[in-house]
């Protein structure tokens, strides 16, 4: 991470505790105001969520005025405070305890495990915790954060939690040594988990690396292989996401999956949940942009029975007449644009031959 290149001095560790004192008088009336708790913890995710400024910056990352400090060029990404506080917790544990032992007792609170995952994930893989119910209670509540906090992601189509999902997938679960401080469960919680979003944070170069490092899943007799394991969480994922710009993205970084070798049921499955897409109406109600997106990662990644399936496709659209007006005006607009722009092809290249 970012952070962990620059080297604290006396004011950026002054400034990093103070923000943990903050952190912990805005925790200590949520304790004392239970009609208050869930504005209160929303407040405090919403605040360690937000991109540190210019001149908190300045001072965490020892960056002098009109200077460019080597740390600064190392940040990739925003940086966010849950960031640069989650590093001070692991240099400076004791720092920390205060505010964890608060979040505790706050435990099944509404944004507790969000706060949780984003200040003490990295903690919690560095400090020695010899309490195994302990272990998996935090274990699990970082699960549970990370992915309500995921999801937060896919909601807004933004990635602010994306170093998270980064530390977690390459710092974690491809570093067996952190992966295997937790319990067993967890770690497979936490592989399914991450394999519902690798796609959305962009991360398919690691896809291999990640289908290597799967863990013993006690199932995986009947479920298969570990690429099996993870086109069977995606193919749940995508019935799941329903902001548009989200699933155009699921279905352009579907095709990577082209020559991974599934199961029969695993390879059904992924095929009938992008059938699912590709027809207006019930039950995923898909807009024309993700149909024909459906569409073309089905014939790409299934090109044997491509006819037939459009085949049948164009017989149960025909029982719909409600949807022809809109079929045949697409159908118009589409032939328009193909020949307006293959007049201009034609009109291009003559000119460049004239020149």
């Amino acid at each position: 991470m970012p952070t962990e290149k620059a080297y604290p001095t006396p004011r950026s560790s002054a400034y990093l505790n103070a923000l943990t004192q903050e952190i912990q008088k805005k925790l200590q009336p949520a304790l004392q105001s239970p009609s208050q708790r869930r504005n209160i913890l929303q407040e405090l995710f919403a605040d360690i969520a937000l991109e540190v400024d210019d001149r908190a910056k300045g001072i965490i990352l020892c960056i002098e005025e009109d200077a460019i400090s080597p740390a600064e060029d190392d940040i990739d990404g925003p940086l966010c405070f849950y960031d640069v506080l989650a590093d001070h917790y692991v240099r400076v544990p004791e720092s920390g305890r205060p505010i964890l032992d608060l979040i505790v007792q706050l435990w099944s609170q509404s944004f507790a495990s969000h706060i949780f995952s984003l200040l003490f994930h990295k903690w919690l893989f560095e400090v020695q915790l010899d309490n195994a119910d302990v272990l998996l209670r935090y274990s699990s509540a970082l699960v549970q954060g990370a992915r309500n906090v995921f999801w937060i992601d896919i909601q807004t189509n933004t990635r602010h939690f994306q170093s998270l999902f980064q530390y977690l997938l390459e710092d974690v679960v491809m570093e067996p040594m952190r992966l295997n401080k937790i319990p067993v469960q967890v770690q497979q919680d936490l592989y399914l988990l991450l394999s519902r979003f690798i796609f959305f944070y962009n991360a398919v170069d690691k896809l291999e690396s990640f289908l290597k490092h799967c863990p013993a899943f006690p199932n995986a007799f009947l479920v298969g292989r570990p690429a099996d394991i993870f086109v069977i969480e995606l193919a749940d994922q995508l019935q799941k996401l329903k902001v548009e710009p989200v699933l155009l993205h699921y279905l352009s970084q579907i095709k990577l999956l082209q020559g991974i070798e599934l199961r029969m049921a695993t390879s059904t499955r992924l095929k009938t949940c992008l059938y699912s897409f590709t027809s207006p109406g019930g039950p995923m109600y898909p807009t024309r942009a993700v149909r024909h997106a459906a569409w073309d990662a089905l014939d790409f990644l299934f090109p044997v029975g491509r006819y037939p399936r459009h085949m049948i496709s164009l017989f149960f659209r025909l029982l719909y007449p409600w949807y022809w007006p809109f079929s045949c005006w697409n159908f118009v607009i589409s032939c328009i644009k193909a020949v307006f722009y293959s007049l201009l092809r034609i009109i291009i290249s003559r000119w460049e031959k004239m020149r």
